[in-house]
């Protein structure tokens, strides 16, 4: 059933954040974009990626980690 389900939708856009004190990613943002895009099959144009940083708070202000927050948009076919 969840097989059938997965084809009955496409990612029409990808929307992602990357939370990190270091390492700067600003760098990296238009290769992760045409990788993702690749894989994915989708436009580089619905693909989005942003980077922040915590201000020195938490976990990935303390440089001990990183986080990233991803959402997608799904469309029936």
């Amino acid at each position: 059933m969840f097989a059938t389900m997965f084809a009955m939708f496409v990612i029409a856009n990808i929307g992602s954040t990357i939370v990190a004190q270091a390492p700067r990613v600003a760098p990296y943002l238009a290769q992760m974009i045409a990788n993702i895009s690749t894989d994915l099959g989708l436009s580089a144009e619905n693909v989005n990626i942003k980077a922040t940083t915590t201000e020195k708070l938490g976990f990935a202000g303390r440089e001990e980690g990183i986080a990233a927050h991803a959402v997608a948009l799904l469309e029936r076919r």
